[in-house]
């Protein structure tokens, strides 16, 4: 059994052992009438910095009719965050369930992005993958007795095969799509032993949409947890011959939106297997991304700025759940939600105890999705003391044509958004009903919100032991920071 099982491995067991038993029961005769109907399969499949406009469903600029039709037999979320603005610290978590103040990982490699001449404060230090002693979604699928699998991305550690996965196709320790781009054959990295299994040019879409067709028919007759984790839309940009034309000459990245169309085709094979198979009743298939989409490559509008950013354009997300004979077909949810919300939601979906020794900062989103109820209300914050340097300058529509995003932190209550930036103290109240594009600070105007709310936020600090930033950078070579 895992290292980290610990009190949910034990749980977990007990699930296995009667399953087992009825099991048994059923295929002996004993027990008359006795049958166990079979557990419920989990696909999580998460785009890599695929905006919240950037899927058909939201946008007629892109083309994907297999999200479209995901979309159509589930429930779309229209209020859906990201943990976080950047890649490993929102995977981070997603996998640990907790806020990042909780693991500590905060961005990508160095806290110190930029230049240091603009830094005023010494950002607080990144810790670069999620620590050994984090049980993770993974962990407790495997102690319960799934099969799993990664395919992608993974980013939060070297490998996923330690943190839960029974099999690993393509992830590692890095960021974006190594050993060569999109298109085989791999120079190196994870991917590198399939140069010589598929035809030179094939796409890693195809590749891990028919690596995961395999493990669907070697699992069809076990439950099984996929992590499905696309390296599409992350730079490189490379066009898609097959797609490319259609976009050429409209409003949008050609190459990058034939990126978006590639994704959906391999989506779609995966969602026909599981047709094939007779699959799809009894799994529940949840699409998200991992934050917001780069502004540059592709204009988040309404919403303001994107990756990197913790305007609305960085941490909104594109959210749909399919759960046949659960989810009413083309329900909507208007709730607030974020990733941290998996874990649990995916644990009840599977029958599975939360682990008792694990604080997990989501909540079950079942009622939800089964409209049989709601959530608690409650607030959602980010966390991030850490610089981001800018992708394009004033393009990014950020603050400042310097960094995405200066030290602060973040919340939204109903209605609701503050941001507190920890440079100089600046507090910023927005409406999201009337102003989702974040343009009108009401702070002066609303003294009052603004401070119930900086307390709410000052609170919540507290209660997880958020490090914020104070120690000037003795590099700092400016007066005044760029407005």
């Amino acid at each position: 059994m895992n290292r980290r099982m610990g009190v949910v491995g034990c749980l977990a067991w007990l699930i296995v052992a009667g399953q087992m038993m009825a099991d048994e029961v059923s295929r002996n005769g004993s027990g008359s009438d006795v049958s166990v109907p079979p557990r419920t399969n989990i696909i999580y499949i998460n785009a890599d910095d695929l905006g919240v406009m950037d899927v058909g469903f939201q946008s007629d600029r892109y083309h994907t009719p297999n999200l479209d039709q995901l979309r159509a037999d589930g429930m779309l979320f229209t209020n859906a965050y990201a943990p976080a603005a950047n890649c490993a610290p929102s995977r981070a978590c997603v996998f640990s369930g907790q806020y990042g103040p909780r693991h500590g990982v905060y961005t990508v490699d160095s806290s110190a992005r930029g230049k240091s001449k603009h830094r005023r404060l010494v950002p607080i230090k990144n810790t670069k993958f999620l620590p050994s002693d984090q049980l993770t979604i993974a962990e407790v699928f495997q102690d319960a007795g799934y099969r799993t699998i990664h395919l992608g991305k993974w980013h939060v550690g070297s490998d996923p095969t330690t943190e839960g996965f029974d099999i690993n196709i393509g992830g590692d320790g890095g960021g974006s799509p190594s050993g060569g781009g999109y298109f085989s054959p791999y120079s190196g990295g994870p991917m590198k032993r399939f140069s010589d299994q598929y035809p030179p040019g094939t796409h890693r879409v195809d590749i891990f949409a028919d690596q995961a067709v395999k493990f669907l028919n070697e699992s069809r007759n076990e439950p099984f947890f996929m992590h499905l984790a696309f390296y599409s839309v992350h730079t490189r940009i490379e066009p898609v011959p097959e797609f490319v034309e259609r976009y050429k000459g409209k409003n949008v990245d050609a190459a990058y939106a034939s990126m978006v169309e590639k994704m959906d085709q391999g989506i779609g094979k995966i969602l026909d297997e599981l047709d094939k198979l007779g699959l799809a009743e009894r799994t529940f298939v949840l699409f998200t991304s991992d934050n917001g989409g780069v502004r540059a490559i592709s204009d988040q509008a309404p919403f303001r700025s994107g990756k990197g950013s913790y305007f609305e354009g960085g941490i909104r997300e594109p959210l749909v759940a399919r759960w046949s004979g659960q989810i009413a077909a083309g329900s909507t949810s208007d709730v607030s939600v974020i990733g941290l919300d998996f874990f649990p939601t995916f644990l009840e979906v599977a029958g599975i105890p939360a682990p008792s020794s694990k604080v997990l900062d989501g909540v079950s989103l079942v009622p939800l999705l089964k409209q049989t109820g709601t959530i608690p209300d409650r607030t959602l914050f980010w966390h991030f003391p850490i610089y981001l340097q800018a992708y394009s300058g004033a393009g990014d529509d950020s603050h400042d044509p310097r960094f995405r995003t200066r030290p602060g932190s973040a919340l939204r209550s109903g209605r609701w958004k503050l941001h507190e930036y920890f440079e100089d103290g600046r507090l910023e109240l927005y409406d999201l009903q009337t102003d989702i594009g974040e343009r009108h600070d009401l702070s002066a105007s609303m003294p009052e919100r603004t401070e119930q709310l900086h307390s709410r936020l000052k609170q919540w600090r507290e209660s997880v032991d958020a490090p914020v930033p104070a120690q000037p950078n003795p590099d700092y070579a400016e007066t005044t920071s760029a407005p």
